[in-house]
């Protein structure tokens, strides 16, 4: 029997709380499986132990996160720690430091749940965001000078790397071409962005040649947002870059109900390193400890993570029951509209589960 080794990381706000139902998720499905099993370690990283030691991950814990198949996150940011710091601090050293540079978010309109689009279809809704993880916008490279003074000055270089673009646009192109309708959309601002995005659509150009069965276009993120909400039939797999598809994955999240059902896998496609799974609504500080905050988007991530390790069946089953659960408008938690509270959804969930043995 194959023995999965799971690293729990649940992090700041409610990321401990949907780490924890993503556990029970997958605990359950494994034990539906009966082929393999899912051992966790939950490590405690996160901003209580940054205040006591000044760091969010110990001196360590990189080279021991080598030693798992796969990451289980909830989410950074700690109301009383700037954001900046538990992002570098947390987050992005994970994905950076494991090269993690393909990061996916699909979105579709899940059974049960209405998107504020009106009379839109689950044919026509139904996207893969990839978003280049590992530079861009989010490249960390820049700096202040002059702190206090009236010249004070900050910079944030971009930072656009052919190896990186042609790396993330080949990856797209491969989504797309594995998807029905073998269609990508590239986005960029080239119009502005005068030499990183030039540089990012001559490589898409280059790069469509090696696959002339996907048909491609490009769209400036700008008017992206308006054919995102205008004509969403018209898209299916999404290419961007850093800061501007975690702009356009939370639209498309709302766009399918809700920002809490949104999931995200990290991807490190040469397998050299864990890829890390986590939901994309971030640390909620509002519904801490309420039990109201929805587990969707981390059981989807947990979908994602399945997938990942080879377990395409054990996934299909998962998400299917995902929305045997999201169809009941009784397991709607608040963002949606209802009144069901987190254990609630994950109690329907593990019912959906053992009832079907299809």
């Amino acid at each position: 029997m194959k023995q999965y080794k799971i690293a729990a990381i649940g992090g700041d706000g409610i990321g401990p709380e949907m780490v924890a139902e993503g556990v029970r998720a997958l605990q359950a499905i494994a034990e539906r499986a009966g082929s393999f099993k899912i051992e966790v370690d939950w490590l405690d990283w996160g901003a209580e132990r940054f205040k006591c030691s000044g760091r969010f991950i110990p001196e360590d814990g990189m080279a021991k996160l080598a030693g798992y198949d796969a990451i289980l996150f909830g989410s950074a940011g700690a109301a009383d720690v700037p954001d900046h710091e538990t992002l570098w601090g947390l987050r992005l050293a994970i994905c950076q430091t494991l090269d993690q540079y393909a990061n996916l978010r699909p979105t579709r309109l899940l059974a049960g749940i209405r998107s504020p689009l009106a009379e839109v279809t689950p044919e026509a809704l139904d996207w893969l965001i990839i978003r280049e993880n590992s530079e861009g916008e989010y490249a960390g490279h820049g700096g202040r000078s002059h702190r206090g003074s009236h010249h004070e000055t900050a910079t944030e270089v971009s930072l656009f790397t052919r190896h990186a673009i042609e790396r993330i646009m080949r990856y797209a192109f491969e989504c797309a071409q594995d998807r029905p309708r073998r269609q990508l959309t590239v986005v960029t601002k080239s119009n502005a962005q005068r030499h990183g995005m030039v540089l990012w659509d001559e490589i898409a150009q280059e790069v469509a040649c090696s696959f002339p069965d996907v048909r491609w276009d490009r769209m400036l993120v700008d008017a992206m947002t308006v054919r995102m909400v205008r004509d969403p039939g018209s898209l299916d797999t999404i290419v961007a870059s850093n800061l501007h598809a975690d702009i356009l994955s939370d639209l498309a999240a709302a766009l399918a109900g809700s920002i809490g059902i949104g999931p995200t896998a990290n991807i490190d496609p040469s397998g050299r390193h864990p890829s890390m799974f986590e939901p994309i609504h971030g640390s909620a500080f509002d519904l801490v400890g309420k039990g109201v905050a929805n587990p969707i988007g981390m059981f989807w991530s947990s979908v994602l993570l399945l997938d990942h390790l080879g377990e395409h069946r054990s996934a299909q089953i998962l998400l299917g029951a995902i929305e045997r659960v999201t169809a009941d408008p009784a397991n709607h938690t608040p963002d949606l509209g209802g009144t069901a509270r987190t254990q609630d959804v994950t109690r329907a969930l593990l019912a959906a589960l053992s009832g079907d043995r299809s």
